[in-house]
């Protein structure tokens, strides 16, 4: 017999409020520094134990085929990890648009992770699912441990940002382009910059900070260039990740529908409010 599915599992979309690349690794990696910030435009993700061993995906994505799905991984992974004898279905409302930059795969896995762990009784240790969560990608971490974190090395070292250090839960306004942005592209273009010196994070609070894969995403896409061109007649438009999203800040959420109101129809715009703690430890808190 199976559970019957439990109240939905939030995964927040994140925003990279600077992105600095300060050089390459041997292993082809790249050394990162980077803020990020959750907000609240989440995935939602239901989850039914199942008394069996199977998991199962209940919710196709298009696209993306059941074995490269993230949150097929996560379960299996911690299904292995914690010698787990029971499965799971798995249902997914898509909120967060997919080739964004907002973390939406590896928020999916971190909350599979965390759901899981706590559904199967599993009590795997945040360092623990951290861990298995670096093998499904390096954002997952961040995810799992759902604080608002200064990032370091590929995304793994992470710090967490409390009052006064954390950024303000300020309201934003993300662009989300039609168009796919690559990763991997991006990160091996040869003009991509690489020798961004460290910056500490009073450095990064007193305002520095920057993304430096948007000169290799402007060129490389021009409709992301675009939206950010347009955000920018408004304030200081910033990019997220690799993109495709790009964001601002806005004074007020009635500011930013304002602007949300005129964004042109062949973009897609989300209001969403900052989170320095991820709705996901709420959700667990409540059991």
């Amino acid at each position: 017999m199976n559970a019957a599915p439990s109240r939905p599992w939030p995964a927040p979309a994140k925003l990279n409020l600077f992105l600095h690349i300060l050089g390459r690794r041997p292993d082809g990696y790249h050394e990162l520094q980077s803020c990020f910030q959750f907000v609240d435009l989440c995935d939602e993700i239901a989850i039914e134990v199942r008394t069996d061993r199977e998991i199962r995906r209940l919710t196709p994505i298009a696209g993306v085929p059941e074995e490269a799905d993230l949150c097929v991984r996560a379960a299996l992974a911690l299904q292995k990890a914690a010698g787990v004898s029971r499965g799971a279905n798995i249902s997914l409302r898509k909120r967060i648009p997919i080739g964004g930059g907002l973390g939406g795969g590896s928020s999916d896995a971190a909350t599979v992770l965390v759901a899981l762990n706590h559904l199967w009784g599993a009590n795997l240790a945040p360092d623990e699912l951290a861990a298995l969560g670096l093998k499904l990608g390096a954002d997952v971490p961040v995810f799992v441990r759902g604080r608002v974190a200064w990032a370091e090395g590929v995304g793994e070292r992470i710090t967490p940002l409390y009052p006064p250090q954390a950024p303000l839960e300020t309201n934003y306004l993300i662009i989300k382009p039609n168009v796919f942005v690559s990763t991997a592209e991006v990160f091996q273009d040869p003009e991509l910059t690489r020798n961004s010196a460290p910056i500490t994070i009073s450095g990064f609070l007193m305002g520095g900070g920057r993304n430096d894969c948007w000169n290799v995403v402007r060129r490389r896409y021009v409709e992301v260039a675009r939206a950010f061109e347009w955000l920018s007649g408004f304030g200081p438009a910033r990019l997220t990740g690799t993109g495709a999203c790009v964001f601002l800040a806005c004074e007020s959420e009635a500011r930013g529908r304002e602007i949300l109101r005129e964004v042109p129809p062949a973009w897609t715009g989300f209001l969403a409010r900052g989170l320095n703690d991820s709705p996901l430890l709420e959700r667990l808190a409540a059991g």
